[in-house]
């Protein structure tokens, strides 16, 4: 018999022991992207500010985590590896566009990293929006880090297209000092029902439906934002993006399913979690806004282990260059592909 998705996912999307080398993981969430490399051998230390986060970190991952808030003087161990999701405050022109001087982001941290730990490589992801509406700030990031003589390159990846059953597009930003190929698109996608099975048509215990006034508002809300395919969850297709307030909020938006008789139902913390390929295995600590918070804002898994693999390539590869021949091979950030 052919194994499900939540089968194949919960084998492969295991740690294994003693992972070398090690991966330090900058802002790390609830360890999304972390467990993607340690499935591929990777040992992880992580550093991440809120409590709920950390104690998913430790309760599913070899590596520890350290409850934190990040500076940009905060001592970190040597790591081959440096990864990460910098937080990154929105540079508005009525935020004064401080870029780099700005306190209150996330990127000065990474770069500081980068620059006391001079890794063999690094990676960090962020939302799509920093390609597009904060394109000048995503430049100057990029600027400071070639001047750490590192070859930088981006691509915008939707993980629907590295067996996520989940349109989420992101940008993978990679510095390295040798040849370093982004992982291939898959030539098949994961629909959602595929990916949940028969959970999506169930009633468990603990399942919220929507009232007739929130089926009320749905229908004023799409009609109002000229919806042309009802925003119910496709068991057809790949999801939409999971987010924290569409997993959370009761708006127009959220993560609903409709079931045979009609009525809809709120989706399950389980079914958010398999929508970004956390195995079933993995346990989310916290109350039920916090483990929505981490699924939302964590990297899918699937997607981590795909890019974990190519850096491991990267790093068992014979072609390296020293800082100065980086140096002066790197060149400008090429236009974002989508892959």
């Amino acid at each position: 018999m052919a194994r499900t998705y939540a089968q194949r996912i919960s084998d492969l999307l295991r740690p294994e022991p003693n992972g070398t080398p090690l991966a330090l993981d900058l802002f790390a969430g609830c360890g999304g992207l972390a467990l993607g490399f340690e499935a591929n051998g990777f040992a992880t230390v992580g550093f991440e500010m809120d409590a709920d986060a950390c104690a998913t970190y430790r309760k599913n991952l070899l590596g520890r985590c350290n409850q934190l808030t990040l500076g940009v003087h905060t001592p970190l161990p040597e790591a081959r590896v440096v990864i990460g999701g910098p937080p990154c405050q929105p540079f508005s022109v009525g935020g004064h566009q401080r870029g780099l001087h700005d306190a209150r982001d996330g990127f000065p941290i990474f770069i500081s990293a980068v620059q006391r730990l001079d890794p063999d490589i690094w990676m960090f992801e962020n939302v799509r929006g920093l390609f597009y509406q904060n394109r000048w700030y995503l430049d100057e990031i990029i600027r400071a880090l070639e001047g750490l003589d590192y070859i930088v390159e981006i691509q915008l990846l939707n993980a629907v297209n590295h067996g996520v059953p989940q349109n989420r597009e992101r940008i993978v930003v990679v510095g390295h000092r040798g040849k370093f190929a982004f992982p291939r698109r898959r030539s098949k996608q994961v629909t959602a029902g595929e990916a949940l099975g028969g959970l999506a048509l169930s009633c468990p215990p603990e399942s919220k439906f929507l009232t007739p006034s929130m089926d009320a508002y749905v229908a004023r809300y799409e009609k109002a934002s000229k919806c042309i395919n009802p925003r119910d969850l496709n068991l057809d297709r790949p999801a939409r993006t999971i987010t924290c307030r569409n997993l959370a909020g009761a708006t127009g938006d959220m993560m609903r399913v409709r079931l045979s008789d009609g009525r809809r139902r709120r989706m399950l913390e389980r079914e958010g979690a398999t929508l970004q390929s956390f195995p079933d295995w993995f346990e989310f600590v916290g109350n039920e806004t916090s483990r929505f918070d981490q699924i939302g804002n964590a990297v899918p898994p699937l997607l981590a282990y795909e890019l974990a693999s190519c850096i491991r390539t990267y790093l068992e590869s014979d072609f390296r260059l020293s800082r100065q021949e980086a140096a002066m091979r790197r060149r400008p950030a090429q236009t974002a592909l989508f892959a």
